[in-house]
C-alpha cells in the first residue's frame, strides 16, 4: 500500500470505477499537487466444501490389427457406460472426451483403440464409481476435479471478501498518515481458481490384468474430496481530503 500525491490520468478512467477490471493492471499515476490519492491491494480466498466429483476414466485395447482393436475397444467401451449407468450414475453425467483408433508405431501393423470419459458423481461417490469403472475395465484415470454447482456464487463471495478488505486497508492506512478517505476512483480485480488439481493415479493396465487373474478383488481406493476454493484481487485507487 502507497500514498501518491495526485493523478491527472483518472479523467479518462472515470466509466471504469463500477465496472471493474478483470485483470489487476495497476495503472500509471501522474504526480500533481492538486491531486492527491491513495492505493491499496488486497487478496482474499474463501473455500467450500464440493458438491461434485468429476472424474477422468478412460482405457486402451492390447494392440492388434484395426478390426480386432475395434471390436475389442467397442465392447470395453459398452461395458463400462453400462456398470456405471447401473451404478445409478444418470446418461447426463458421462461425456465422452476423446476416442480414437491410434497405430502403434513401435509394433508394425498394430492399433489400439483408446476412449475416455468425463463423469459427474456426488464426492462421496468418487472412489466407488472409479472402483466400478476399473472393474468393468477401464485401465486409466487421470485428475478427479472437485467443483460446486454455483461456481459463480463462490467467485463473487471472493470479491466481496478482497472489496471489504481492500476498503478497510485503505481506511487505516489514511487514519495513520492522518488524512481522510475519500471517494472511490478506480478500481480493478481479478479471481482465479486453484493453482493445482487434486490426481488420483491409476496401476497400469498391466498390474488390472495381473489382479483380475489372481482373482484378487482390490478394496476402492481411499480418496478425500478437495476444497473448492477461489482467489480474488481488488486494486483500489482513492481520493483523499
Amino acid at each position: 500500500m502507497h500514498v501518491n500525491q495526485g493523478i491527472a490520468t483518472f479523467a479518462i478512467l472515470a466509466g471504469c470505477v463500477a465496472a471493474g477490471a478483470q485483470q489487476t493492471t495497476q495503472v500509471e499515476l501522474k504526480i500533481e499537487g492538486s491531486n492527491r490519492t491513495l492505493s491499496v491491494s488486497a487478496e482474499e480466498r474463501v473455500t467450500a466444501d464440493p458438491e461434485i466429483a468429476i472424474l477422468h476414466i478412460g482405457f486402451e485395447t492390447q494392440p492388434s490389427d484395426a478390426k480386432a482393436a475395434y471390436a475389442a475397444g467397442a465392447k470395453t467401451s459398452n461395458e463400462i457406460v453400462a456398470a456405471i449407468k447401473g451404478a445409478g450414475i444418470a446418461e447426463a453425467s458421462i461425456r465422452s472426451e476423446m476416442q480414437s483408433l491410434e497405430r502403434v508405431w513401435d509394433k508394425p501393423h498394430k492399433f489400439k483403440l483408446v476412449q475416455q470419459w468425463t463423469v459427474k458423481t456426488p464426492p462421496d461417490r468418487a472412489a466407488e464409481i472409479l472402483d466400478v469403472a476399473i472393474t468393468a475395465g477401464a485401465t486409466d484415470s487421470g485428475q478427479i476435479d472437485w467443483t460446486v454447482e454455483d461456481v459463480r456464487a463462490l467467485e463473487e463471495k471472493a470479491l466481496d471478501a478482497a472489496a471489504t478488505r481492500a476498503k478497510a486497508n485503505a481506511e487505516v492506512l489514511a487514519r495513520g498518515m492522518g488524512v481522510r478517505l475519500g471517494s472511490l476512483v478506480y478500481v480493478s480485480n481479478q479471481v482465479s481458481g486453484p493453482q493445482d488439481r487434486e490426481k488420483a493415479l491409476m496401476n497400469n493396465s498391466a498390474s488390472f490384468a495381473m489382479r483380475q487373474e489372481r482373482m484378487e478383488p482390490a478394496p476402492p481406493l481411499s480418496i478425500e474430496p478437495r476444497k473448492v476454493s477461489r482467489t480474488a484481487s481488488v486494486y483500489a485507487v482513492f481520493a483523499i481530503e
